[in-house]
């Protein structure tokens, strides 16, 4: 497989006239880089900007691929809500992407992508017979069925226990681990466990913060993670946007 392109995002956003952030951030291609930052501060618009959606605001500045290639059909995106459709069930709704573009779909690794995330008994069901955290290992599995060399996480283990986070987080980081990642959170655990980089944004700067010398996905209760972890919480908290 052709190695993953890193993307530098250069510029300032401004919302009702007023500057949402100004950045230069980097992810370096095959990396996971878990962005964190206070509610509101622009997280989900970095992801939105990058995709080439509508932010609601207005954007001075550059997008790049370090290969100089088009992003576009090169990301794989999953949004905080899971966006199922409804109609369908939820193994037809892991295969939509395939379905859409006219190919016909791997059910076998549908499948095994089911299985892993523990849905396998409910792959005929429809969405509205699930759970939210369900419903989220869902969309977790439509976006891994993707395999783009791109992906956006948005705050994807969100609705889940901490007992299956850490399952998902754990298949996450294994089927995407020659990514190249950005993975938006709140949970500075979540960042320190899976992280290559970790980067911290305010409106004035968006700022790397270290993290544990040891490679991802650590140790939950790896003192360098427990370390790193409370640190960084110690940080969010004191934060101002």
């Amino acid at each position: 497989m052709t190695p993953p392109p890193g993307i530098t995002l250069t510029g300032q956003h401004r919302l009702n006239g007023s500057v949402l952030f100004d950045a230069d951030l980097h992810l370096p291609g095959g990396r996971w880089t878990c962005l964190l930052g206070r509610s509101g501060v622009g997280k989900s618009t970095i992801l939105r900007l990058i995709l080439d959606l509508e932010t609601g605001g207005q954007f001075a500045g550059g997008i790049d691929a370090s290969d100089g290639k088009p992003l576009t059909g090169r990301i794989g995106y999953m949004a905080q809500s899971d966006l199922l459709l409804p109609w369908l069930s939820v193994l037809e709704n892991i295969c939509i992407g395939a379905r859409l573009r006219g190919e016909t779909p791997d059910l076998s690794r549908a499948k095994t992508l089911l299985e892993r995330v523990g849905l396998s008994g409910q792959s005929a069901q429809k969405p509205n017979a699930l759970s939210g955290g369900m419903r989220q290992r869902a969309a977790l599995a439509r976006t891994l069925m993707e395999d783009r060399p791109i992906v956006f996480l948005d705050e994807p283990f969100s609705a889940l226990d901490a007992g299956t986070r850490a399952d998902m987080q754990e298949l996450a980081a294994e089927v995407l681990r020659t990514r190249t990642v950005l993975l938006v959170t709140h949970d500075p655990a979540e960042a320190t466990r899976l992280a290559d980089q970790i980067i911290v944004m305010s409106a004035k700067e968006a700022k790397i913060w270290p993290v544990p010398d040891t490679p991802a996905l650590r140790e939950i209760n790896d003192p360098q993670t427990l370390d790193c972890q409370s640190r960084l919480l110690a940080h969010l908290r004191n934060a101002t946007l």
